[in-house]
């Protein structure tokens, strides 16, 4: 089965988080008009007890087709990531949920610009650098009793890229 890429658009990833991202967005001048403040990109939830803490991840690089064979989530809380190499990255998600219908996965192609936030409970793959070894600026709960459950799949989704339509017509 083949997993189609689509772009990464608050209205698209919605069910499943948050966009973390400067553009188009509620922004007004601070620091005596030296910095412009984009308000609000997330909603960081650390859930009930739980204390929000920021790491950096290090993602090596993936090459595609890639089989997506696993999906992980974390329950009590969200998960945050930003780009701090400004590359490209991808993003595999499903909805929350005990099950996970395969039918329901979905990828998308974040911008360097672009960070994502995962909503509690909601199923995703672990990071897709593409282009290099990339760092990610992450905000999620630290938790000794742990918060992440993975879950195998029952096939395994092969991630690619589309062919570009306009492309293979001249």
């Amino acid at each position: 089965m083949h997993l189609a890429i689509e772009p990464l658009t608050r209205d698209a990833f919605a069910p499943f988080g948050d966009v973390i991202e400067a553009a188009d967005h509620l922004s007004f001048p601070i620091n005596a008009g030296t910095s412009q403040r984009f308000h609000d990109l997330a909603r960081l939830d650390p859930g009930e007890g739980g204390r929000l803490i920021v790491s950096i991840f290090r993602a090596q690089p993936r090459r595609l087709p890639l089989a997506i064979t696993m999906l992980e989530r974390h329950p009590k809380a969200s998960q945050a990531f930003m780009p701090l190499a400004g590359l490209p990255f991808l993003v595999v998600v499903a909805p929350k949920g005990e099950q996970i219908d395969p039918a329901q996965i979905r990828a998308f192609l974040a911008q360097g610009k672009q960070g994502i936030n995962f909503a509690a409970g909601v199923w995703h793959h672990p990071l897709l650098a593409l282009h290099g070894e990339s760092d990610f600026l992450v905000i999620d709960r630290d938790d000794a009793a742990g918060n992440c459950d993975e879950r195998p799949l029952d096939q395994p989704l092969l991630l690619h890229v589309e062919p570009n339509p306009a492309s293979q017509a001249a």
